[in-house]
Formats: structure tokens, sequence, C-alpha cells
């Protein structure tokens, strides 16, 4: 994919920014600036970087890494996008056809966060726990006798 001119100034880097989403079957192999592209055939969300670096940013879709929201109107993803492996390292919020721009992050930062979401990954992709129980191990359900009346079902002593 190719990569589009920066912004005219780095002095609108803090300003926010509106984008608009495009849902697309695959990614296109240019981006242009400004527009979240939506591939929900491989839960990915790709677009040039909001700083104006040109550079591609691609967010896959999965419960451990971002959610993505659509009202019927904008597109948001969650949580905030983090460039670290980016020359700029940029750092913002994708909500609601606004990009906010959020803190920088320290490398430390950055590290443990990383950290976490790879013991996310591996808790998510870890086998299943057992089942407590089988679903054979179930009493039967009761009749809607036996749970309207409950002396029904009870036996009844006999004394000898």
């Amino acid at each position: 994919m190719t990569t589009s001119p920066p912004r005219s100034s780095s002095a609108d880097l803090r300003a926010p920014l509106a984008y608009t989403h495009l849902f697309v079957d695959v990614l296109p192999d240019a981006l242009e600036n400004d527009i979240l592209y939506v591939c929900m055939r491989y839960a990915t969300v790709a677009h040039n970087c909001f700083c104006g670096c040109g550079r591609e940013v691609v967010t896959p879709i999965h419960p451990t890494k971002w959610q993505l929201n659509f009202d019927g109107v904008h597109v948001s993803l969650f949580p905030s996008v983090g460039s670290w492996s980016l020359p700029c390292r940029s750092h913002y919020w994708v909500r609601q056809g606004r990009v906010s721009w959020a803190d920088t992050w320290s490398q430390e930062r950055i590290d443990a966060a990383r950290t976490d979401d790879l013991e996310a990954q591996e808790t998510y992709w870890a086998e299943p726990p057992d089942p407590v129980a089988s679903a054979g191990d179930a009493p039967p359900p009761k009749s809607w006798w036996q749970r309207l009346f409950p002396w029904m079902g009870a036996k009844q002593h006999v004394r000898h």
C-alpha cells in the first residue's frame, strides 16, 4: 500500500480532525487520508495515520484487540490507537467521526500495555475450562404442575 503526503503543518497535529468511514469488501491498495476503511470480511479497519505522516495503520477487530462500534451514522474504535511502531508514535481516539489526540506514552507504558495485550491473547486462546457438569447430569425439568404445586412432586413418608 502506498503512503500519502504529510499534512500541511505540524501545528494542526493537536486539532481535532473529522474522518469518514467506508465499508469495503477488501482493503484498497492505496488508502486516502481521513477515511476509515472497515472490512468486516476480514475483521479489520485501516486508515492512513491521522498525524499526516502517511503511514498505514491497521487495527484488527477482535476481543483482545480493538472493538468496532457502528451506531448507524458513525464508526468508532475502542481502545485508542497508539502507533507505537511508527516513527510518529501518534496516539489518538477514533470516535463518532472525530479524531481526538491522546496523551503521549512513555516507552515503559507502551511495553506494559504490550505485555497486557499478550496476556489477554494467551488467556483468550487458552483451552476452555472443563465444564462443571454435563447436560446428562442435570435433573429432568419439572412439569408445570410440579412447579405450581411443589407438594405434588414430593414423596410421602409412610409410618410403620
